[in-house]
This record gives structure tokens, sequence and C-alpha cells, in this order.
């Protein structure tokens, strides 16, 4: 049994890395998003200090049903901000995280969530999110995806 749980999260671990990369460059994001006619779903987040961030990424993003969900209608970004010396992104991710917190969250907000058309214009956003699920999170982003 042990054994079979172990192959199980490996698997699930490789189809996870297979999927789309998650990026912090907007003019990547944009690029692709006009490509493959998708939208961009920008997240803000702390992921070693703040819980809200923490539980939306294990309880919405990283599931299953939401991978297959955004790669079929989403350019996946996230400008993180840990805490711990041990995460913190290199300096060039800094940046770019930083141009994002400028651009689309002065406030500090987390978490935060932005909706964006390939242009980058803000379609929606949503803050806190600590009751989100999976399929409240796509219905949420469902209304949008006609207007690509």
């Amino acid at each position: 049994m042990k054994f079979y749980l172990m192959a199980c999260m490996a698997l699930f671990s490789i189809k996870m890395w297979a999927g789309d990369p998650v990026t912090n460059n907007l003019s990547v994001a944009k690029e692709k998003a006009k490509t493959e006619h998708k939208l961009i779903l920008l997240k803000f987040s702390g992921s070693d200090w703040c819980i809200p961030c923490i539980n939306i990424q294990k309880k919405v993003i990283d599931t299953p049903e939401f991978q297959n969900f955004a790669k079929s209608n989403l350019v996946l970004m996230n400008a993180d901000f840990p805490r711990l010396k041990k995460n913190l992104p290199s300096e060039s991710d800094k940046k770019l995280n930083a141009a994002l917190a400028e651009k689309y969250d002065k406030e500090g907000i987390f978490p935060k969530m932005l909706l964006l058309d390939e242009n980058g214009k803000i379609l929606a956003h949503w803050e806190g999110l600590e009751k989100m699920e999976p399929k409240v999170l796509e219905s949420k982003i469902m209304p949008y995806l006609g207007k690509k």
C-alpha cells in the first residue's frame, strides 16, 4: 500500500511538472496569451507566510481539476513575496515581482488574483479568497472566456 501511494504521488508530481509553467514575466505571459488565445490569471502571494495564500495554492490552483481548466483557458502567473531567506527568489525574479506589484497591487494585498486580457488589462480581481474552491474560481472566470 505504501509503495502504491508513493507511486501515485510520483506520477501526480510528474504530471503537474509537465504542465504549463507558471511565470512572473508579464511580457512572456501576454505573448503566450495572444498566441494561444487565453486569459492571464495573476496571483499575488506570500508562499511561506500567508496562510490564505498557501491554502489557495494547495486547495485550488494545484488541484488537477483547476489545472485542467487552466491548461485550456489560462496563462498562470505568480508574483511571490516569500519572507524566509531560503525561499527568496533570484534578483531578476524579485525585479519582475516588484514590477507586477507596482502595476497591479500597490496596496500589497495578499492573497490577490487578477484576471487579465492578452494585453494586460484587468478584467476582474479577487481579494481575500479564504473560501475559494476550484469550481468557484472557474465560475468567476467563465464569463470572461468569451471575451478573449
